[in-house]
């Protein structure tokens, strides 16, 4: 094998490596999602009926896609991710998962409803139960005639009429992070081999 030859072998497996960093990172980038923080400032806890809203009218102002997470801040308390039936008759003894950490973070990984209740008893029969519907992916936000949100409302990403801005998540941290290392690895990759 000539020099020339071994060059150009080399030259075409770092362009399919680089390709292949490019590609891995681009992949970050589009599975990132929102993190949505459950209650605002105030977090996750038994509603004292002084709120302005209901956790499920703030869930139904946003705008929820898989990727996306919820953020439950709370103390002395838990999450349970329920059942329908689970969520309608505030059933704790049988949840699909339970959260006692204080800063739980869920991330929705398909379409469709999930079912969130306090696990403290009394508290999800007072309020503390929240119900969260994630997109399709081919569906597009819903179209409403009303007038434009103020500049100041919105908080998902399609413009839902959240009180809020979403949190930074961490598959954003984590993709910001990837997309750092992949042009580092790809910088020495090129110095090295070309």
């Amino acid at each position: 094998m000539t020099s020339s030859s071994s060059s150009a072998t080399s030259k075409t497996f770092n362009n399919m490596l680089l390709s292949a960093l490019i590609a891995a990172t681009m992949a970050a980038v589009l599975v990132s999602g929102f993190q949505y923080p459950v209650g605002e400032k105030t977090g996750w806890k038994k509603p004292t009926g002084k709120e302005t809203e209901t956790y499920n009218e703030w869930a139904a102002k946003n705008r929820f896609h898989i990727g996306d997470t919820v953020n439950f801040k709370y103390q002395n308390d838990s999450v349970l991710v329920v059942s329908p039936v689970g969520y309608l008759t505030c059933n704790t003894t049988n949840p699909i998962s339970r959260f006692d950490d204080g800063d739980t973070v869920f991330q929705f990984d398909r379409p469709g409803f999930f079912y969130f209740i306090s696990g403290e008893p009394g508290h999800c029969k007072s309020g503390q139960r929240l119900i969260v519907r994630v997109m399709h992916p081919s569906q597009a936000p819903e179209v409403s005639p009303s007038p434009a949100p103020s500049p100041t409302g919105g908080s998902g990403r399609d413009g839902g009429g959240g009180s809020g801005s979403p949190g930074v998540s961490a598959a954003v941290k984590v993709t910001v992070v990837s997309c750092f290392v992949a042009a580092v690895v790809g910088l020495f990759v090129v110095y090295l081999f070309v």
